[in-house]
């Protein structure tokens, strides 16, 4: 259990009512997640006393809202500073953690990085899984955790903004409209990648164009949550 956890979890009660919200900036940016790493499930995950809220995520089964805290990835990715990664869950299962929901899923890979609040507190994870075991670059580490400073930002902003009388409803859909944006390019160049051999040009340079692409959709939504709060 993290440090004074009671504060913790006062940290996370604002914000366990976007996880029931239907905002679907929130629903692009765990799609972009999952995009970013070339991976079938993003999550944003809220860690409460006993369970996990999964409710905002890309990719996962219906049904799978609501977890056991001593069965998730993610009440041991809160823990640390670090990125978490397990690369091969099939050959390295982590053993702090019940393997029932991992077995069930069929989890390969899990990367996973806190969400933090101004105060410090972890309240939650972003991360990104998948089925079959991967490599998780150092590069990747870092983007992930550029990622998740984003999505603490976002989700900080949306709270402030639920609070006011009135709010820039149209920069707010500016917001969606980047990621989105973001997703259909990396879905593009995705598939176009999938047609070329894996280590030709070609295929090469759609990795590269992918890579600049997730650089540039974290400075730009940077950049558009400073012009909301000004």
């Amino acid at each position: 259990m993290p440090l004074a956890e009671e504060q913790r979890l006062q940290a996370l009660r604002p914000y366990q009512l976007l996880n029931t919200m239907r905002d679907e900036t929130f629903s692009e940016l765990v799609r972009l997640a999952a995009k970013l790493f070339n991976v079938p499930i993003g999550i944003v995950a809220f860690v409460d006393e006993e369970e996990v809220s999964l409710g905002l995520n890309y990719g996962l089964e219906p049904g799978v809202d609501l977890v056991n805290r001593g069965e998730t990835l993610c009440s041991v990715a809160l823990l640390r500073e670090e990125t978490t990664i397990f690369e091969n869950l099939y050959e390295h299962p982590c053993d702090l953690i019940s393997p029932f929901l991992v077995n069930r899923l069929h989890l390969g890979f899990y990367a996973g990085h806190t969400l933090r609040t101004a105060a410090g507190y972890p309240i939650g994870v972003l991360c990104v899984i998948g089925n079959e075991p991967r490599t998780f670059s150092a590069a990747e580490s870092e983007l992930l955790a550029r990622l998740a400073t984003v999505v603490m930002g976002l989700l900080d902003l949306r709270l402030h903004l639920l609070q006011q009388p009135a709010w820039n409803q149209q920069l707010w859909e500016a917001i969606y409209a980047r990621i989105e944006s973001s997703v259909t390019r990396l879905e593009t160049l995705g598939a176009l990648a999938g047609w070329e051999e894996a280590d030709g040009p070609n295929a090469q340079a759609y990795q590269a164009s992918a890579r600049e692409e997730s650089l540039r959709i974290i400075t730009v939504l940077t950049e558009q949550m400073q012009a909301l709060r000004t």
